[in-house]
């Protein structure tokens, strides 16, 4: 999901120092809550979880250039829906820097419009899985319909975020647009596979209901 080097000139990537420092606000303020709601040591614990996680979506799992950028499986929804928005948002911006720094140094320049990109789309689908999940609904009892609608909004999300950037960047020039098109539709193609695993990931939690009073999930997840 990172943008190419280059496909924004530095004096424009100075947009993407605001809208990372807005995106880091809204993790503040989430992590806070989280703080508030299960104390230091679990959002702690939750987020090595979540940057150890979004480490190996982007190390080991399949990831190809398509258009403008590489389509990735990077599971937000999956992320949010069993540690919570703030340790989801933590391990993105944690997970995604490491990278840059010790395997893909070439995208560190980029990083405030990548980070933006990977964040937004995760605050975008905590504000509709508190819109669309019931408060009485535990995440493990979630259905189809509804992990496809946060798979859906993240992943459209992140195409929007990317498109942005490259339209932003080169323009509205023919080529430009064709490689933008072509990211958004082999994109799209892992909301047809992220609802899927995120029902086997809730599954597999509702084995294991144990884990609620480790500290190391969300509260939502079984409550």
């Amino acid at each position: 999901m990172h943008i190419e080097p280059d496909l924004v000139s530095p004096e424009k990537l100075l947009l993407a120092y605001g809208t990372a420092a807005a995106a880091g606000a809204m993790t503040l303020k989430l992590a806070a809550d989280a703080v508030r709601e299960r104390g230091p040591l679990s959002l702690l614990a939750r987020s090595v979880a979540t940057t150890a996680a979004v480490f190996c979506f982007f190390e080991l799992l399949p990831h190809h250039p398509v258009g403008v950028s590489e389509v990735h499986l990077i599971l937000g929804s999956t992320l949010l829906l069993v540690f919570g928005a703030a340790p989801a948002a933590i391990g993105l911006a944690l997970g995604l820097l490491i990278q840059g720094l010790f395997f893909a140094p070439f995208d560190l320049p980029q990083y405030f419009a990548n980070v933006t990109t990977l964040l937004v789309p995760l605050f975008a689908i905590k504000l509709v899985a508190d819109r669309i999940i019931p408060a009485s609904t535990p995440y493990v009892d979630l259905r189809y319909g509804q992990a496809l609608a946060l798979s859906a909004t993240y992943q459209g999300g992140v195409v929007v975020w990317v498109g942005f950037w490259a339209l932003y960047g080169q323009g509205l020039g023919a080529d430009n647009l064709a490689a933008v098109a072509a990211f958004g539709g082999a994109y799209m193609l892992v909301v047809l596979l992220e609802p899927l695993i995120d029902l086997g990931v809730l599954a597999g939690a509702k084995l294991a209901r144990g884990l609620a009073a480790t500290g190391l999930v969300t509260p939502r997840l079984y409550r």
